[in-house]
This record gives C-alpha cells, sequence and structure tokens, in this order.
C-alpha cells in the first residue's frame, strides 16, 4: 500500500467516523453503516466521491434529489435541503457542473433563498442554468402520482444527468407508500421524485444515495438489513403491509446520523482527492444555510423552527462541518514530513485487509 493510498483510506474513515457521530446515543447510524461500509469495500464517502470523480464533468447536469417533509405542520425539514446546497455548491467548485436540485414544491422558496449563500444564481429552468456560469437549475416534482410518472418520462426523455445523488430524499416501499420515522403514511405530502430516480437509473446513471434510516431514495440497497435491525421497516402502523424501508436502489449507498452530515463527509472526500479546502463547505455556509432554511419555514426533526438540523442546534452542525474540512486538509501539510511514519505503519501488515 503507498503512502497516498493508506492516507485515502484513514481520511476517508476517518470522516465516515465522523458523520457516524452518536450524539443522541440511539444507535442507528451504528446499525446501518456495517451494511454500507460493506457494501462500499472500503470508506463509504471515499467511495461516493470516488464514483463522482469517475463521471462529473464540466458543463454537465448532476442531479441532486432531497425534501422530505414532515408531520405533524406538514412542513419540509432542514436536514437534506442543507446538505443539497452545499452538494450543489461543490459540484460547481470541483467540476464546473450544471446542479440540478430536484425538491417538492415546499422546498423552493428555501433553495432561492440560499442559493446566494452558497455563491451560486438559482433558475427554474435547466437550459438556463447550463448557459450560464455559477448557476442552479431547480426542478419542482410532482407529488400526485399520476403526474410525477408523467413527468419523470418527459425529464427521462431529455437529456441526462452525468450522475446523480439523493440526498434525505422520500423513497416509497415495497408497495408504493412513504413513511416517516414513526412508521406513519405520508405519501400525499412527498414529492414522488424516486420515480425519475428509478427511470434514470434504468437508462445507466450512475448514482449516490446518503440518509440517515432507510425510507429515503437509494437505501433499498441495504434491504435485508433493514428488514432485519431497523424499527419498522418492514411493519408500518398505517396498515399498508410495506413498512417504512424504501425499495429504490443506489451505486453507492452513504449512512450517517444525520444526512446533511453524510453530505459533509462527501464534500470533504471530494475537497481531499481534488487538494482543494474549498469543495467542503465552510462555518459560514453552514450557518447562515441552516439559519436561511429555518427562516423559510423548515423545521428540524423536533418540528422546532429554530434554526438546527434532526435535533442538534446549528452550532453543534457547523463544528463538525469545519472539523471535516480540517480532516480532509491536514494531509497535505503532514505528508512530507511524516512520510517515514507511512512506511513504518505500513510495513505492518495492519492495513492489508482493507
Amino acid at each position: 500500500m503507498t503512502q497516498e493510498e493508506l492516507t485515502c483510506l484513514n481520511v476517508g474513515q476517518s470522516l465516515d467516523d465522523l458523520m457516524n457521530l452518536d450524539p443522541r446515543g440511539y444507535g442507528v447510524c451504528k446499525i446501518l453503516y456495517p451494511a454500507s461500509r460493506e457494501l462500499a469495500g472500503m470508506p463509504v464517502c471515499m467511495k461516493a466521491a470516488k464514483t463522482l470523480d469517475l463521471h462529473v464533468k464540466q458543463g454537465k447536469p448532476v442531479y441532486v434529489f432531497t425534501g422530505f417533509v414532515l408531520l405533524p405542520h406538514k412542513k419540509p425539514e432542514t436536514d437534506g435541503i442543507v446538505g443539497a446546497m452545499q452538494l450543489c455548491r461543490a459540484l460547481v467548485q470541483a467540476y464546473g457542473a450544471v446542479p440540478v436540485l430536484i425538491v417538492p414544491e415546499d422546498c423552493v422558496s428555501a433553495a432561492f433563498s440560499m442559493a446566494p449563500i452558497v455563491g451560486l444564481h438559482a433558475y427554474d429552468s435547466i437550459e438556463t442554468a447550463k448557459s450560464l456560469p455559477y448557476a442552479l437549475a431547480v426542478v419542482t416534482f410532482a407529488k400526485d402520482p399520476l403526474r410525477a410518472k408523467m413527468q419523470a418520462r418527459e425529464i427521462a426523455a431529455g437529456e441526462l444527468p452525468c450522475a446523480m445523488i439523493s440526498t434525505e430524499a422520500p423513497g416509497a416501499n415495497q408497495v408504493g407508500e412513504y413513511h416517516n420515522a414513526a412508521g406513519q403514511n405520508i405519501t400525499a405530502l412527498e414529492a414522488k421524485s424516486d420515480l425519475l430516480w428509478n427511470l434514470l437509473r434504468e437508462k445507466g446513471v450512475p448514482s449516490v444515495a446518503i440518509g440517515d434510516l432507510g425510507n429515503e431514495i437509494g437505501m433499498g440497497t441495504l434491504l435485508p438489513y433493514l428488514k432485519k435491525w431497523i424499527p419498522r421497516a418492514e411493519t408500518c402502523v398505517c396498515g399498508c403491509g410495506g413498512g417504512l424501508a424504501a425499495v429504490s436502489g443506489s451505486d453507492v449507498t452513504v449512512t450517517a446520523t444525520v444526512s446533511d452530515w453524510g453530505v459533509y463527509a462527501v464534500c470533504a472526500a471530494l475537497s481531499y482527492l481534488h487538494d482543494d479546502t474549498d469543495i467542503s463547505p465552510d462555518a459560514d455556509c453552514v450557518r447562515e444555510c441552516v439559519t436561511a432554511a429555518s427562516r423559510a419555514g423548515m423545521v428540524d426533526m423536533t418540528g422546532r423552527l429554530t434554526p438546527g438540523v434532526d435535533g442538534f442546534d446549528r452550532d453543534f452542525n457547523v463544528l463538525l462541518a469545519t472539523l471535516m474540512r480540517r480532516t480532509a486538509a491536514y494531509p497535505a501539510k503532514l505528508a512530507k514530513g511524516c512520510g517515514r511514519w507511512f512506511d513504518e505503519t505500513d510495513a505492518l501488515g495492519f492495513f492489508k485487509k482493507d
């Protein structure tokens, strides 16, 4: 194993460990991660970053799916949309790609509010975004099943994206119903964007899915594991018989305590691969985006309108994103001075199993 390979492995694992910190102590992230890690065969955030590196091209569209609407207020949550905006920024910074945000109507105003914070111009047209620099397209996806099916076909019939990423976007179960973490049926509230996701997968579009429970787009890759270990994955409370587990699959499945944290880890992995710290979100960007999402009416997991994500306050999210950014930046500073330590460590053979 070369010094570069060993560093990449350990930076990726450090980022994976950070995105799976469990301050709540309820353990779901610790259940999900072994399955996603085994499937990836390497640190999952680094696997996602390397997959994007293989497929994302300058000037080409990349679809980013997000937007989970919660009960009881019937408002979208901050988790997902905040990370999605950081992803859009990273895709432009790393590749000069054209991010296309696929969201329910509920998320549109927040997306337009956050676009200037991440340094992008937001438009409601993919063609407009493709024709201008530092641009983002925001596409509203239907909640009505028939309209959603038609919309999916229309979009998939056009230019295919070079890659697609989902983060905290609701995915249907085996009988086509959508559920929250409590196993309640929320089908009427959610955009049916997994119909587009599935069509694009059939057409061979590379996919990265980021989730924190198993009811999100792309998590179906872990379906047997979800059914065995995740509460209500197989048996929900609405009586549909399908449980909360999503059945849509993905090429790379990233699991984290909070989906946004998974996004920050992937962005940090990209910044490491490209030796460009600015690909990873900084403290001010995360802080302002969480605030803007909250001010646009989005709630955290608890239903509160105070700025936070999945029950974690704004400062905690900022600190974690900053730690990931720094973790990815340090190897370049230390590589020359610590070369002999890499060689001596590698010679002992511990990392050969990875």
